[in-house]
């Protein structure tokens, strides 16, 4: 049974910043305008190390938490629609993961949408991939992952690196990732669209289709869960069984294990998308840190 301070946190979440997110509506300023309200409440952890770094060009922020080993390294690619958000936005949670993972955290400021649509994001972070093996991590000693458009950024990244014939990281973690831009047909998003405290269908088919700009919705990269995923490396997926996008995760998880990769899915009673965010309010999401970074942490050594 969810905890009584998730349940309490939902119904914040539902009818304070919900509503805000429902009033932006379809207006990217709008929407853009209330990652300062997220900034603003974030609790990082006492004694994280927070230091800018420039990645061909591109901005990022290597988050490390109080004593975590040096040798490996995360790739975090944040959330956000594709149209929002930035590292400053995913500093608490990338502290926090990066404590749980015992590694440093590389969170990228990958290039949005509708300024830069797809194949932009996907461009920004095989460079940034590529600069962590060139700095000297194995892949090996590597690891990607995202939360929400940035867990499908991952899950496509992963997809054009394989295809490449480079070298894979050691292993990918997912929170409430989006893993198709163009269908919208899994059954969550009838099932949870009256229960969701965040999302509406309607929101979601506008952000997609600023990521997806003038490309032809039949690219496959723009619904990743449904081309092979064969040869990827272990995944590890979190969701909440209270969000619109819950079917996403579930497909991911089935096809994944279809083709044969290692896949840990977690679905949370009661929990909404990217609960993970709310870490220093709810226990459940505290958990989930904790029990992500220990499938991290295992497959990194």
């Amino acid at each position: 049974m969810p905890s009584l301070r998730s349940r309490f946190f939902k119904l914040i979440l539902k009818y304070y910043v919900g509503a805000k997110f429902r009033r932006a509506g379809t207006s990217v300023a709008a929407l853009r305008n209330m990652t300062e309200f997220i900034v603003k409440n974030q609790k990082i952890p006492a004694g994280t190390d927070i230091r800018p770094v420039s990645i061909n060009g591109l901005a990022a922020e290597w988050v490390c938490g109080p004593g975590v080993q040096p040798d490996n390294a995360v790739l975090m690619l944040h959330g956000g629609a594709f149209i929002m958000c930035s590292p400053a936005t995913h500093r608490e949670l990338a502290a926090r993961l990066s404590v749980a993972m015992n590694t440093r955290m590389l969170v990228l400021d990958y290039r949005l949408a509708p300024e830069h649509p797809f194949p932009a994001a996907m461009e920004d972070t095989i460079s940034a991939y590529r600069w962590l093996l060139n700095e000297g991590y194995p892949e090996k000693r590597l690891a990607i992952g995202g939360d929400s458009a940035g867990g499908g950024l991952t899950l496509q990244t992963l997809i054009a690196l394989r295809d490449e014939g480079g070298p894979l990281p050691a292993a990918a973690f997912f929170l409430s990732p989006v893993t198709d831009w163009v269908r919208f047909d899994g059954e969550s998003y009838k099932t949870r669209a009256g229960i969701d405290p965040l999302n509406t269908p309607d929101v979601c088919k506008f952000t997609a289709a600023l990521y997806v700009g003038d490309n032809a919705p039949d690219t496959s990269l723009l619904s990743p869960v449904h081309m092979d995923l064969s040869g990827l490396p272990p995944l590890c997926i979190h969701t909440g069984d209270q969000e619109l996008l819950l079917s996403d995760s579930v497909r991911l998880a089935e096809r994944a294990r279809a083709a044969n990769v290692e896949v840990t899915l977690k679905i949370w009673p009661g929990m909404w998308h990217v609960f993970q965010s709310c870490a220093q309010f709810v226990p459940e999401a505290r958990r989930s840190i904790n029990e992500i970074g220990g499938f991290i942490r295992n497959h990194l050594g």
